[in-house]
């Protein structure tokens, strides 16, 4: 088939891009910026477009010749931005992908969401009916999105909507990497107890999830949390680290609350000049809210099967990121 994939260069478009090429299919890819895999992608053979999906004009030409849209592209850790940025983009751009998909009679699009809709899981596992509780602009405006693809789900087109959990694996020069950097010194500041739960999906098998819902019929409509097999707490993530890198690590507690009201007064401080703030009500989050969901449905629907478990993730996650000078 020919392919759209809107974030294409990003982490998890990038991996989702290769898969399809090895499996034989024609790939565009539409993303706002090159990316660190961008000469990777070219000479895998995808076609890269850069432009935003914010644009009308660029997305309509982009979807020209394509069968199916895998609508990826999203503000995500944009700081130093206004809050319409993600409206633009999360909210208007995904109605521009519906938009001309419909206009260019698309088999079907997968859009890619976020379980940070659901905010904080009171009595975790969630699921998929979860209250819809996002507790930032980013979650907010992915929501958002997912309302604008039901508007056209009603209208009549095949498109199914995907939770991912917090998404780590090779390529993902971010949000694990800082775990994994604190770990290296040998000590990790814990602020609270640590036993928030937490609940990653391994790249390869998020990209599993996507390939599944290519059959036409498979997903139609519907909408999927998307995670590994198990969640565990942030204690012992940070101790499954270690272990992935040989690294003993002394875990220090920290009182929450201290370090609550200083994300909200950094961002606030930093936002009016610009300045990425050192620490945000985002990152704390990461420290109190739980995140744990059952997978049932996508395993029953899409027969989604996770294979790579939490161990061997980090591992080969840890080897990456030594290889590519990271560590």
């Amino acid at each position: 088939m020919k392919i759209l994939v809107t974030g294409g260069t990003g982490f998890t478009g990038a991996a989702l891009v290769l898969r399809l090429l090895k499996s034989g299919h024609q790939v565009r890819s539409l993303d706002y910026q090159e990316g660190i895999c961008f000469d990777e992608l070219r000479k895998a053979g995808a076609e890269l477009i850069i432009g935003s999906i914010a644009d009308w004009h660029t997305v309509d030409r982009s979807m020209e010749g394509i069968e199916f849209v895998f609508h990826l592209a999203a503000a995500f850790r944009e700081l130093n931005v206004p809050n319409k940025y993600y409206r633009d983009v999360n909210v208007g751009g995904t109605r521009n992908v519906m938009e001309s998909a419909k206009k260019h009679h698309i088999k079907k699009v997968v859009y890619c969401s976020t379980q940070g809709v659901h905010g904080h899981i009171n009595n975790p596992p969630g699921d998929e009916n979860s209250p819809i509780a996002p507790e930032d602009y980013y979650q907010q405006t992915k929501y958002e999105g997912e309302v604008v693809v039901r508007e056209y789900i009603k209208e009549g087109a095949n498109a199914t909507i995907i939770r991912p959990t917090a998404i780590y694996g090779p390529g993902d020069p971010g949000r694990f990497l800082m775990i994994f950097k604190r770990v290296k010194k040998g000590h990790f500041p814990m602020f609270g107890l640590g036993e928030t739960f937490y609940h990653p999906v391994y790249i390869d098998n998020l990209v599993d999830a996507f390939v599944l819902t290519m059959k036409p019929d498979r997903g139609k409509g519907e909408v999927y949390i998307i995670a590994d097999e198990e969640y565990l707490t942030i204690k012992t993530l940070v101790e499954k680290v270690g272990n992935a890198m040989n690294t003993p690590v002394k875990i220090n507690h920290y009182p929450m609350l201290p370090v609550v009201i200083a994300g909200h007064i950094v961002e606030k401080v930093c936002k009016p000049f610009g300045i990425t703030p050192p620490i945000f009500p985002r990152r704390v989050d990461w420290y109190r809210q739980n995140r744990a969901f059952k997978i049932n449905r996508a395993k029953n629907d899409l027969g989604y099967n996770p294979k790579i478990g939490i161990d061997e993730g980090l591992r080969i996650t840890a080897q990456w990121y030594r290889e590519k000078g990271y560590l």
